[in-house]
């Protein structure tokens, strides 16, 4: 009965069509994938214009999108990676966008498909396969960073609006306040038994410590669905196991609205050009990019 509640509670919800790139005047490849059990994930595949060494394989970045959304609501960052030479593959997880619907989605099922699509990056011969790194938004951002902590080959991470621990989420939950502890500790056994991981395993507090590649932290300071603080708790959790980490606090930027991140895009592409070269340059420190004092 709890496990058919917290199903309920968090299922995906309905989207119309997603935007396509053709509505930004982008070119793209359809790709179809297939996700480890089968299901058939959906992504598109755009590519830099020729530039002077376009007869070497290149860097590419897999860009995966958040919870109930779709690889179509971050096209908007997709021109300023084209622009710096990265080819960018668009992911549909399962179960949103065109990908193929499933009883249930989690943030490990988000890292085994951008796993997926690691390796249809891989395998493509105008890409370098040591050169490619991540990019996620939201619960796709988590995803990225559990993704990069299994694979010591992604290059480099950007990370926007990804929250700190998915059972403080669940905390956070509108009325969990106002349940016992036996069933806030009941309802987090039955999420670990349906998606098969332990929360503090998979939490991005835990994976930004195991990793090893660069990070970069976007975060909106007026995020009411995660707090900026989650920002900081990951830089300082990355910066405590010695990973290379910048944090990036934007004014006026909340959770869901990407227009207010965008400002940071071609810094992003930047950083992950700089990270995704062979022998690449330290980021820069953490720093707010509203020069306000680091949140408590």
């Amino acid at each position: 009965m709890l496990r058919w509640l917290l199903l309920r509670a968090y299922r995906l919800p309905s989207r119309p069509p997603p935007p396509t790139p053709a509505t930004l005047g982008l070119q793209a490849e359809e790709r179809t994938l297939r996700a480890e059990d089968g299901a058939r994930l959906h992504a598109w595949l755009l590519t830099p214009p020729p530039g002077p060494t376009a007869h070497r394989p290149g860097p590419g970045v897999v860009v995966t999108h958040g919870w109930g959304s779709h690889g179509g609501d971050l096209l908007p960052v997709v021109p300023p990676l084209l622009d710096a030479g990265l080819s960018v593959l668009l992911l549909d997880a399962r179960g949103h966008g065109r990908s193929d619907p499933v009883e249930f989605m989690s943030m490990p099922r988000f890292a085994a498909d951008i796993e997926v699509a690691l390796t249809e990056l891989r395998a493509d011969p105008r890409l370098d396969p040591d050169r490619i790194g991540l990019l996620g938004h939201s619960v796709g951002a988590g995803a990225s960073l559990l993704a990069a902590a299994r694979d010591p080959r992604v290059g480099a991470v950007v990370s926007l609006a990804s929250l700190a621990h998915p059972a403080e989420l669940m905390a956070r939950t509108p009325g969990a306040g106002l349940l016992p502890d036996r069933l806030l500790a009941a309802a987090r056994r039955t999420v670990e038994a349906t998606i098969g991981a332990d929360l503090d395993d998979i939490a991005p507090l835990t994976s930004i410590a195991r990793g090893e590649c660069p990070v970069l932290l976007v975060h909106g300071l007026d995020d009411t669905t995660v707090p900026p603080t989650d920002a900081t708790r990951l830089a300082d959790r990355g910066r405590q196991a010695d990973r290379p980490v910048a944090l990036r606090l934007i004014v006026g930027a909340d959770h869901r609205s990407l227009d207010t991140l965008l400002p940071v895009a071609c810094e992003a592409a930047g950083f992950l050009v700089r990270a995704l070269e062979p022998t690449h340059r330290p980021v820069s420190p953490v720093r707010d990019v509203a020069g306000r004092p680091p949140l408590a």
